[in-house]
């Protein structure tokens, strides 16, 4: 999977469904996705967005090549939009915690790393097993160039894993006959968000895990993750 920045309740659904985690890493790097930003409960109303500026963001790079332009500038931007959680969403502190521990390396500019760091964090936090691997520093003999959907049974097989599981959203992505090809078995995850109170604010769905741990114990998360659950058999 690409490397989100605490990306949604639905992205840890996926992980506690791995024995291992691929970070893809290797491709074009696309500007203004989860990779670099995503969203939290505005103070006022709606959703705010939570950004990492890059100092090369643009499809002219890897992803892997992404650098944060100031990693200090960037928690302490992030830090502030979570400050009107405050006094209102009882586990802030927990979560300002979080951030300052995946944030806290100012010497580091891998938006790569920031992303796995976050991860790593969430998962900790929630007591969710986390081993992954990024792409970048396996040196797989891979092909050049792969339509989308022909990098996850090629990671797979290179990997020697014997299945894979991708979001149900993405399956038009993939053709079940080239997992079969290096007996890779196919599953798809479908996730449902829960809904949760967020004291004055109106709910919003989908936004980060940020927002999540805010208001939600953490056997609660980890509770949403399974009920909400659902593998779909991907084969052919």
């Amino acid at each position: 999977m690409q490397p989100y920045f605490f990306p949604y309740l639905g992205h840890f659904a996926l992980i506690a469904h791995t024995d291992a985690w691929v970070v893809f890493d290797i491709t074009q790097y696309t500007p203004k996705t989860w990779m670099n930003r995503n969203r939290v409960l505005h103070p006022k109303d709606g959703w705010n967005y939570v950004n990492v500026p890059l100092s090369n963001g643009s499809i002219s790079i890897k992803t892997c090549e992404a650098q944060v332009l100031n990693p200090a500038d960037t928690r302490r931007s992030v830090l502030g939009k979570l400050t009107h959680y405050k006094n209102k969403a009882p586990y802030y502190r927990a979560v300002e915690a979080l951030v300052q521990e995946a944030m806290g390396d100012e010497a580091d500019t891998s938006l790569v790393q920031l992303n796995v760091r976050g991860l790593a964090a969430v998962c900790a936090y929630l007591g969710l097993p986390f081993s992954y691997r990024i792409c970048s520093e396996l040196a797989l003999s891979l092909p050049e160039k792969l339509p989308p959907g022909g990098w996850a049974p090629a990671i797979s097989a290179a990997l020697g894993a014997s299945g894979y599981v991708n979001p149900i959203g993405g399956r038009e992505l993939f053709d079940p006959t080239d997992f079969a090809t290096h007996n890779v078995a196919l599953e798809f995850l479908s996730f449902e968000s829960p809904v949760y109170e967020v004291g004055p604010y109106r709910f919003e769905p989908g936004l980060s895990i940020l927002d999540v741990l805010m208001w939600n114990a953490p056997d609660t998360v980890v509770q949403m993750l399974r009920s909400g659950t659902t593998l779909v058999s991907g084969t052919a």
